[in-house]
């Protein structure tokens, strides 16, 4: 036992989300391997994770190499990709369902219409390049503010937000699980003739493509809608987007306003351009607000329990510090 506290004492509450969700991955892989065809990969996967988060806080207590520490925060970043990636093998076989009629009818029970069909009233090509550029910073915002923090040597920020943003993403593939959904460019336009009734002016084809291929349906696709990844509900650019947004109010960013005018576009973005329904956007603040409120209470618990109170990294403080 005291071995095992030893052990559990080096993990922050981020690497302890990750070793958990790739436990909880494992265990789902393990029940429906009949119906996963790479199931004994997912879980090798996820056990290389488990040992890299061992090797690099092990090597952090040792006291080498600075490069660890920096290691310790930024191997989140790929590890995002790959947690995406291995739903992308699950969601389907495990469920073998979508829920997009159902979303559709809570669009148009509250709105009356279908919001995407309404938006394309108002597009053209200017705004369509502009809103596809910002919908393809998704990925680098929470780095931008993660950088920021280490050039301004605020690393208990760096510590807590890093730990809001992955367990957000979590709570956020969950919801995958949960709701499994392909969005409105499949289910109520015509995916095979979006670049032609959206066209952009430079950049918007290429970035279409980007995500497109990230969701597993690069150009030439055969039957896109039957194998493009189920990540819907909730809208995970919405819901990470406020999250960082919040986190650089909170924290006084230097460039929290970039934040706020960039993060309100890209959502407004997410159903302009197809990707989701209304209900996504409503769901993903619901999640937003719940990955605050349990975030704070595991963030805080799991500092106490490995000994880290006294090192007074709690939001409250933070907050305090960052005026």
């Amino acid at each position: 036992m005291k071995r095992i506290a030893s052990i559990l004492v080096l993990l922050n509450a981020t690497d302890m989300v990750v070793i958990s969700f790739c436990i909880l991955l494992s265990i789902l892989n393990i029940v429906f391997y009949s119906r996963i065809e790479y199931w004994y990969l997912n879980i090798s996967f996820n056990a290389v994770i488990v040992l890299l988060i061992l090797l690099i806080t092990h090597n952090i207590k040792k006291g080498k190499s600075p490069i660890w520490e920096q290691l310790h925060y930024w191997y989140l970043v790929p590890l995002i990709f790959i947690f995406f990636k291995e739903l992308y093998l699950m969601v389907d076989p495990i469920r073998g369902v979508i829920y997009d009629d159902l979303l559709i009818s809570i669009d148009r029970f509250i709105f009356g219409t279908d919001p995407t069909i309404e938006l394309y009233k108002i597009s053209n090509p200017l705004l369509t390049e502009i809103l596809q550029i910002v919908y393809a910073t998704f990925f680098f915002l929470p780095v931008i503010l993660g950088i920021e923090f280490i050039l301004r040597d605020k690393m208990k920020e760096l510590d807590y937000s890093a730990f809001i943003i992955v367990y957000g993403f979590i709570l956020s593939f969950i919801g995958y699980l949960l709701v499994p959904a392909i969005g409105p460019r499949f289910t109520l336009h015509d995916f095979a003739t979006n670049n032609l009734e959206m066209p952009g002016l430079f950049l918007t084809d290429f970035l279409r493509e980007i995500v497109n291929s990230g969701e597993s349906i690069p150009a030439g696709t055969l039957n896109p809608a039957q194998v493009v990844q189920r990540d819907v509900f909730p809208s995970g650019h919405t819901q990470m987007t406020l999250l960082v947004m919040i986190l650089s109010f909170r924290f006084n960013s230097r460039i929290r306003y970039f934040f706020l005018i960039n993060g309100t576009l890209l959502i407004f973005a997410t159903v302009y351009l197809r990707y989701h329904y209304v209900i996504d956007l409503i769901g993903s603040v619901l999640f937003m607000f719940f990955t605050l409120w349990s975030g704070k209470i595991i963030y805080n618990r799991w500092e106490v329990t490995r000994g880290m109170k006294d090192l007074n990294i709690y939001p409250n403080d933070l907050e305090k510090s960052s005026r």
